[in-house]
C-alpha cells in the first residue's frame, strides 16, 4: 500500500466524533501555502508549497515542509515578480507528484490551516485526482473564515481589525502586530498564518469556541 493510503486510513480512524469534541489547544495542525505559477487551475500549477506544524498555540519551528518544485505549466513573468521563484530554480526539481505523498504524510493527523486555502486545495486536489482519482482529506479551516466569523461575533474588535475591505493574510496580520519580512514564499507565508491563527485560538475561547468541532464549524472554507 503507498504511504498516502495508510495516511488516509489512519486519519479516517483519527477522524471521529471524539476527536471533534477534543479542545482545539490540544490538538495537532498544519499551517500551509503554496505559490503558483498563476491563478486559474486549467492553465496554471504548483511551484512551491510550504508548511509549518503547531501543536496547540505553540508553532514548531524546527517541524517545517518546504519544497519547489518543476510545475507542470510555464513560469510567466508576473508570477515570478509574485514569488520570485525564477525557472532556473525549478529547472531539474522534482515534479509535484513527485513529493506530495511526503506532503500527506507531513499532514498526517493534523488540521490543516491555511488563509483562503480554497485556492491550495483546488491545486492540490487537481494532483491528487490526476495522480489517484481522490482528494485531500484532512479537515481543513480558514483563517480568513476565522477572522470574518470573530469580527461579526466580538463587540470588542475595532482593536484587531482595521476594515471590512482588508482580506489579504497580510493586512490582517498587521492588525495583529505580526511583523512582515518577506512575503510570497510559501514557507514564510505559512509561517505569517500560524501567527495568525495563533493569535485567533487565544481568542476565540473568550467568544465560546474550544472544541476542534467549533473551529471546524467557523473556519470551514
Amino acid at each position: 500500500m503507498m504511504l498516502s493510503g495508510l495516511f488516509r486510513r489512519k486519519f479516517s480512524e483519527d477522524y471521529s466524533p471524539d476527536f471533534q469534541k477534543r479542545p482545539m489547544h490540544y490538538y495537532d495542525y498544519v499551517v500551509m501555502d503554496t505559490e503558483l505559477t498563476g491563478l486559474n487551475p486549467k492553465s496554471d500549477s504548483i511551484v512551491s508549497v510550504g508548511a509549518v506544524k503547531m501543536s496547540g498555540t505553540m508553532i514548531k519551528i524546527g517541524e517545517t515542509f518546504y519544497k519547489i518544485v518543476s510545475p507542470s505549466t510555464e513560469l510567466t513573468a508576473e508570477s515570478v515578480v509574485v514569488h520570485g521563484i525564477t525557472p532556473a530554480e525549478t529547472a531539474g526539481k522534482p515534479s509535484i507528484g513527485s513529493v506530495i505523498d511526503d506532503f500527506l504524510a507531513f499532514c498526517e493527523g493534523c488540521v490543516v490551516v491555511g488563509h483562503f486555502i480554497s485556492l491550495d486545495l483546488t491545486f492540490i486536489n487537481m494532483e491528487l485526482k490526476r495522480l489517484s482519482g481522490r482528494t485531500f482529506d484532512n479537515p481543513v479551516v480558514d483563517t480568513y473564515k476565522i477572522h470574518d466569523w470573530i469580527k461579526h461575533h466580538s463587540g470588542d474588535f475595532s482593536r484587531h481589525f482595521g476594515g471590512d475591505r482588508e482580506k489579504d493574510l497580510f493586512s490582517i496580520a498587521k492588525n495583529y502586530k505580526i511583523q512582515i519580512t518577506e512575503a510570497h514564499n510559501a514557507l514564510v507565508d505559512a509561517f505569517i498564518t500560524a501567527q495568525l491563527f495563533q493569535r485567533f485560538l487565544g481568542y476565540l475561547p473568550k467568544l465560546g469556541v474550544k472544541t476542534v468541532r467549533e473551529l471546524l464549524l467557523i473556519g470551514k472554507p
